[in-house]
């Protein structure tokens, strides 16, 4: 029978063979002369996402929008998609965190929902055709509104 095999009535099994002192004092020695590899970098933490780079989630997930939507996608599906999307490339490279928002990350919920409504939004401006039509006059509404109500303080009189 050859040496670290053993027979166990039909099935044979490699057994274990214990190298003897002077291998294993070789390897150690080895061990030795390995150049020193540094231990990884510990991650920074991550920045948050600045306005120039929730521009850009935005409108990916916007693209996505219409993308789907041509394809036949139904459009709460196609909005959800983007935005969960979304929602994990925030959480992944930012922590979680928006500037604009705040320093404290916020939840998985808070991303998906604001994910998706920055979806909606931008698919309103960029393919308004692929949007129902409900959402599209509930969107435009709410921008008039918001566009209305910048620039003014809170105690100015409305005309």
């Amino acid at each position: 029978m050859r040496q670290g095999v053993q027979q166990h009535g039909a099935n044979r099994s490699l057994s274990v063979l214990i190298p003897s002192r002077l291998t294993r004092q070789a390897a150690l020695a080895a061990l030795l002369f390995l150049p020193a590899t540094p231990l990884p970098a510990l991650a920074a933490a991550p920045t948050p996402a600045g306005d120039a780079q929730m521009t850009l989630y935005a409108r990916a997930a916007a693209l996505n929008v219409c993308i789907a939507r041509a394809a036949g996608v139904d459009f709460d599906k196609a909005a959800a998609i983007a935005g969960e999307t979304i929602a994990q490339l925030i959480q992944a490279e930012h922590g979680g965190v928006i500037a604009v928002v705040g320093r404290k990350a916020l939840s998985a919920e808070e991303l998906v929902q604001g994910s998706i409504n920055s979806a909606v939004i931008g698919a309103v401006e960029i393919c308004p055709q692929q949007v129902p039509a409900e959402v599209l006059r509930t969107v435009q509404a709410a921008l008039r509104q918001a566009d209305g109500t910048r620039g003014r303080s809170p105690a100015a009189p409305r005309r």
